[in-house]
């Protein structure tokens, strides 16, 4: 178990995601400039860039909701450019999203936000067990009371809780965190990193987690990328790359 001073290793198994050599460019501005990424099984890796640096877009390629302009991405051994709309739609399913501001649905109550997946994927879930569904997701993150609920009547840390479990709801096998403690108070902020780790734990997911929160990333990361001019500029462990002597890897952690 990792604390906030040391940084365990997770048993490497076969990776879940490979970004190989990714171009993506908008007219003459280079984004991504042949980008890599591997990701592991139970692997909770951080991905920290600028602002504008490319992230959205490669979460964008990695999904499918963006064509690269050369490049491989596979994810769970797939490679997403040879499949089918129907094939990447129940690749989707595999992967869940806690989006930067939540986005929670205001007119659905939480039981509602929480059905709205398994009403899209009805074939990989027993739409007769949504209950029992949507109750052992509220259980995970610990808002079971919330159930009728509607957004507005939740705090910025409950809405990022029911959003994570709406994101567990299709028991995926990889979750992407965009921003998961932005716009949070430092308290709420740590209750949702032990959050994320304890599902990790789990559900035995894989997580890419996007953020500039350095301290999100000294506890949760078993490993780092930092994205630089559209490139995969250094990875390691939080604790080599914050003791580096690079100035461009040192400004990431000021």
């Amino acid at each position: 178990m990792k604390d906030e001073n040391t940084y365990s290793s997770f048993e490497k198994g076969k990776p879940v995601i490979k970004i190989e050599n990714l171009q993506k460019q908008f007219g003459d501005e280079v984004v991504l400039n042949n980008f890599n990424l591997e990701m592991f099984e139970n692997e909770n890796l951080v991905l920290m860039g600028k602002s504008g640096s490319g992230k959205s877009v490669m979460i964008k390629c990695l999904v499918g909701l963006m064509e690269p302009d050369s490049g491989r991405i596979e994810v769970l051994g797939k490679d997403i450019s040879r499949l089918e709309r129907t094939e990447m739609d129940e690749l989707r399913a595999e992967i869940g999203f806690l989006f930067q501001g939540s986005a929670l649905y205001d007119s659905m109550t939480v039981r509602e936000n929480l059905e709205f997946p398994l009403r899209r994927h009805t074939k990989r879930m027993n739409i007769e067990n949504t209950d029992e569904l949507v109750l052992e997701a509220l259980e995970s993150v610990g808002l079971t009371k919330t159930i009728d609920l509607m957004p507005e009547e939740l705090s910025g840390g409950m809405q990022r809780r029911i959003a994570l479990a709406r994101a567990l709801i299709l028991k995926p096998k990889i979750i992407l965190y965009d921003e998961p403690t932005t716009g949070l108070d430092p308290i709420t902020a740590k209750e949702i990193i032990q959050l994320m780790k304890n599902i990790q734990k789990k559900y035995k997911t894989s997580s890419l987690i996007i953020t500039h929160d350095v301290d999100c990333a000294r506890v949760i990361s078993d490993r780092m990328i930092l994205l630089l001019e559209g490139t995969n500029y250094a990875e390691g462990t939080f604790k080599e790359l914050s003791t580096s002597e690079d100035p461009k890897i040192q400004a990431f952690f000021k």
